[in-house]
């Protein structure tokens, strides 16, 4: 895909080195950005093989609203959060939670923040709040509102993560019947990270877009640290070299979100070329 090698061409050329938490130094650049048009195909990358049905399941994951990988782990037997989890499988209040189980602060004489009405003081209380489904709620009653939107970063409890979201808002906006998509990351890896979430919030628009009766339109993304792992960048430099193929199709069953399975996920002409693999750093 043009917009993934323009990414990786323009951090390989002008990225500055920077030390990092993991003791592996990566090449950085600030805010960069791109665009893909999901009527021309599912963007997931030919340039090397991504496994789709990781890509899947880590989407369906994400909608279940839980605090741990068992799920992912021992039924679905996918391993890619595995680095990041605790020997009882915890990652803490991550993307799941905080997506469908936002904690939300609210009076119990209903008052929503304090120093609204006449009261001096309010008692205060918590709840859970479903973003996913209210964002889905106001494209159904509001499409043209310019705030749905999905937080996955909460300071209070970010003691509580094993890993920080580094995707952290999308926004959706409709435009002539169709269902577009922001996100906004404060950091990606481009080699292994970036092509996942350039597949996983393709297929969440997809998803939403079907189920809100719109159209997928645009999915962009603004990466505010991309950066490229100095062990890396050999693999990168290959997929330079290599010839983007067609996109795939991705079919989706018509289903609420909350009921989809992996099988009703259908990849339609995938021809990457070869895998190229990537240590991981933690």
């Amino acid at each position: 895909m043009k917009q993934y090698l323009d990414l990786v061409e323009n951090v390989l050329t002008n990225g500055v080195k920077k030390d990092n938490r993991t003791g592996t130094p990566t090449i950085s650049c600030f805010a960069e950005n791109y665009k893909v048009d999901l009527a021309d195909g599912f963007p997931l990358l030919t340039t090397k093989k991504v496994y789709f049905r990781s890509v899947i399941l880590e989407l369906l994951w994400y909608l279940r609203g839980e605090d741990h990988i068992r799920w992912l782990r021992d039924e679905k037997d996918c391993h890619i959060w595995d680095a990041w989890a605790d020997k009882d499988g915890y990652v803490g209040p991550i993307y799941p939670t905080l997506w469908r189980r936002f904690p939300n602060l609210k009076s119990s004489d209903g008052f929503s923040y304090p120093g609204k009405g006449s009261k001096e003081s309010t008692e205060w209380m918590y709840d859970e709040f479903d973003q996913v489904q209210r964002a889905i709620d106001m494209l159904k009653t509001n499409p043209n509102s310019r705030r749905i939107v999905v937080s996955a970063w909460h300071p209070g409890v970010l003691d509580e993560m094993r890993l920080p979201p580094c995707h952290v808002m999308y926004i959706f906006n409709v435009s002539d019947g169709k269902l577009n998509c922001h996100l906004t990351q404060r950091s990606g890896d481009i080699a292994l990270g970036i092509p996942f979430n350039l597949a996983c919030y393709s297929a969440l628009t997809s998803t939403i877009a079907q189920e809100t009766n719109l159209k997928p339109g645009t999915f962009a993304h603004t990466i505010v640290d991309a950066h490229i792992y100095e062990n890396h960048i050999d693999g990168l430099k290959e997929q330079l070299n290599r010839e983007p193929r067609p996109l795939p199709q991705l079919d989706i069953a018509d289903k609420p979100i909350d009921k989809l399975q992996f099988e009703d996920f259908s990849l339609k002409n995938y021809n990457p070329h070869d895998p190229i693999k990537f240590p991981v750093a933690v």
